[in-house]
């Protein structure tokens, strides 16, 4: 049980596929356009269940509770050698160095 007050995650589906507009690409039309919303938790709720919150923008939002205290786990990527390569590049040239050196 996820008591109420606690900053959580929601998730809904705003338009199923067969709602999308007309003018989106065919395949984001084949795909539900989704809702991720973060805020308080308005009263008590267990994960999977439908919940409300209030966001820091002050909205109320309904959907599915999915997270108690959702943290960011997005990132960058991987490491890629050829994005230093050229940070280096462009370093050396702005020194006046040789590129190949």
């Amino acid at each position: 049980m996820v008591k109420k007050g606690t900053w959580v995650q929601l998730h809904s589906v705003v338009l199923k596929p067969g709602e999308r507009a007309p003018q989106v690409p065919q395949d984001t039309a084949q795909a539900p356009l989704e809702q991720w919303v973060k805020g308080w938790l308005l009263a008590d709720a267990e994960i999977g269940q439908p919940a409300q919150v209030k966001t820091r923008t002050g909205r109320t939002v309904t959907g599915t509770l999915v997270k108690e205290n959702p943290a960011f786990d997005h990132g960058f990527g991987g490491f890629v050698p050829e994005l230093l390569e050229a940070q280096e590049s462009i370093l050396r040239a702005s020194r006046g160095e040789d590129s190949h050196a």
